[in-house]
């Protein structure tokens, strides 16, 4: 369903009290800061005098997730969306510390994936040739820490996919961002990547040496059924010359809080994601919205379609979207 613009949207909310907001991003610099200073502009300009918005430098993974439901922030940004699931039932890296109380306050769309790469030169382009030829491969990837989304779901994929790299006289090379990882690429100290951030334009420059392995479906099923992990597929030529890839969906930014965030704010926070999204997407517009790491245009009903339930605060603004 998409929103009828013609129409009056929502009404605009307006706070009087002073208050005080702690949300949580990434290192510093990345896209996950970025929404959160659009945020805390916006929100602080709609509620009392004095309203100050701190954001803490998080990584945006399990670590985000934690910082809410342990009260040391608000709200928190979370990549990729579908990966917060666990933390409500407290299943996979949640277990024994699960957040029942994690509620949602909208998603920023981000068409992502994760993929798995191998050098052309091993003649290698699916996984049964991988298991079958078991080559020691120096494989780029991020750490395995139970924080970083990446390396657990790299972890995840190859597992289950039967390969052992190290078994087989292999080796990884970890880093926390993508950038170093394609730089192991680039520069010839790796010859096999798992990563996502697949706009980012050193993809591009790699992709021509790289076979894209597709995920098994029994895999594929797996994450979905024991983890709420899903899939997804990358067009052929999106990466150069390589055909169609069915892979693990690695989308979105999910803006999390706790189930006892104030209505008025959560429903205010909602508001600004779906009514002052221009503020954002000038920001990106100068990329073509495939390539982008915001897919723009934006839509507030997509922005509402959460993985984990709304915030009652939150689905009151979405839920006037349908009735407009």
């Amino acid at each position: 369903m998409t929103r009828n613009t013609d129409a009056a949207g929502p009404p605009d909310p307006r706070i009087e009290r002073t208050i005080t907001l702690h949300m949580q991003g990434d290192w510093g610099a990345m896209n996950l800061h970025r929404v959160c200073g659009w945020l805390s502009m916006e929100l602080a300009d709609r509620c009392g005098p004095g309203t100050r918005m701190a954001i803490w430098n998080g990584r945006g993974f399990v670590d985000n997730v934690h910082a809410v439901g342990q009260r040391e922030v608000d709200v928190a940004l979370v990549t990729p969306a579908a990966f917060a699931r666990a933390a409500l039932r407290g299943a996979g890296v949640y277990a024994g510390g699960g957040h029942p109380d994690l509620r949602a306050l909208g998603v920023v769309p981000q068409r992502d994936r994760l993929v798995v790469g191998i050098s052309r030169r091993w003649g290698i382009s699916s996984f049964a040739q991988l298991r079958s030829k078991r080559p020691a491969l120096r494989l780029a990837t991020s750490f395995d820490d139970g924080i970083n989304h990446v390396g657990l779901a790299a972890r995840e994929v190859l597992g289950r996919s039967g390969v052992d790299i190290e078994r087989w006289g292999g080796s990884y090379l970890r880093d926390e961002r993508p950038f170093e990882t394609l730089a192991h690429l680039a520069e010839g100290r790796a010859d096999a990547v798992v990563h996502e951030a697949v706009m980012l334009p050193a993809w591009q420059e790699i992709g021509a040496d790289l076979h894209f392995l597709p995920v098994e479906e029994p895999v594929l099923a797996e994450l979905a059924d024991e983890l709420g992990w899903p899939d997804a597929h990358l067009p052929a030529g999106y990466f150069p010359g390589a055909p169609e890839l069915h892979t693990l969906d690695f989308s979105d930014f999910l803006l999390v809080c706790r189930a006892d965030l104030p209505d008025d704010v959560a429903y205010a926070i909602a508001w600004v994601l779906g009514e002052t999204r221009g503020v954002l997407e000038r920001q990106y517009a100068h990329i073509p919205p495939e390539r982008s790491p915001v897919t723009y245009p934006l839509d507030p009903i997509a922005i509402g379609t959460t993985p984990i339930p709304l915030h009652p605060g939150a689905a009151r603004y979405y839920d006037a979207l349908t009735r407009l």
